[in-house]
């Protein structure tokens, strides 16, 4: 790849080679007209800080970090967005005032965009989210923000539920009986758990029992490889509107493209390039 003559953005973490985000960002990059440029950087764990000390010298213009980066560089910065600050996990660094490295979190802002770019509004809705690990947690919190009126969750261990459900006041860990329920009343069901993740859609283990879903129902799932996982192959029959998990990674990615540049990307141009790159890696 030709380097770009203007700044220089980094996406950091380790392994590195299957992330998407060089090929979104570049296209983002390229659509805007920008002399932007990302490279993907394998960093260790333990060394995060001195990836961080790189955008202090301006070699990089800012960072994006995956993991096992993402609480060592939330120490590493000056300071931290609210996101951020609640979860000691940075996914974003950015230079602002003063020279002041800040890291953000834009994975469950990003969520939220992308049910938007759907169509679906969480506001008042009632949000079924499965899972209570660490991609689970800032959706819970973006979907709080953003004025779902009833978040339950429901998880492996139920002391994870319980945990997530303290990030917002309309959360409730639910088990059993009563997260079937949850389901059922449920307006947008979310899989927040890596259940699905690389498996073909008939092979899959799903993450709900599916005939809990109805047709009046969205189902989205963070899983985005494959796109139509076992999940939303099984919720689309049932007539359910269905958002795969693509969406959340361009569209978080694309807050961290305006954090850097200050300009409002193009999603839709981040989209066909990371399927572009999906389906040359599948052959």
């Amino acid at each position: 790849m030709n380097r770009s003559t203007g700044p220089v953005v980094a996406v950091i973490g380790d392994p590195i080679g299957h992330s998407l985000s060089p090929v979104m960002h570049n296209a983002a990059f390229r659509a805007a007209g920008l002399d932007w440029s990302m490279v993907a950087v394998q960093v260790v764990a333990g060394t995060g800080a001195t990836a961080v000390d790189r955008v202090r010298s301006g070699e990089f213009a800012g960072l994006a970090v995956t993991m096992p980066l993402k609480v060592e560089v939330a120490h590493a910065v000056d300071e931290l967005d609210a996101a951020a600050a609640r979860f000691q996990s940075v996914n974003t660094v950015v230079r602002g005032t003063d020279d002041r490295l800040v890291g953000m979190s834009t994975d469950g802002g990003g969520f939220v965009d992308s049910l938007g770019a759907a169509g679906v509004s969480v506001a008042g809705a009632k949000v079924h989210v499965v899972g209570a690990g660490a991609a689970a947690r800032s959706i819970i919190a973006a979907l709080g923000e953003s004025g779902a009126s009833v978040i339950s969750i429901s998880n492996r261990s139920f002391a994870g539920a319980e945990h997530a459900a303290t990030l917002h006041e309309s959360a409730v860990a639910v088990d059993g009986p009563e997260a079937q329920s949850a389901v059922r009343e449920a307006d947008v069901v979310v899989n927040a758990t890596s259940v699905g993740m690389g498996v073909h859609s008939s092979d899959q283990v799903l993450p709900i029992e599916v005939a809990l879903i109805s047709s009046h129902q969205v189902v989205a799932d963070i899983v985005y490889h494959p796109l139509e996982t076992g999940l939303l192959a099984a919720a689309r029959l049932r007539g359910a509107t269905v958002v795969d998990g693509l969406g959340m990674l361009v569209y978080q990615a694309a807050r961290q493209s305006f954090a850097w540049t200050g300009i409002r990307p193009d999603p839709a141009a981040m989209r066909r390039a990371a399927e572009t790159e999906l389906a040359q890696r599948a052959g």
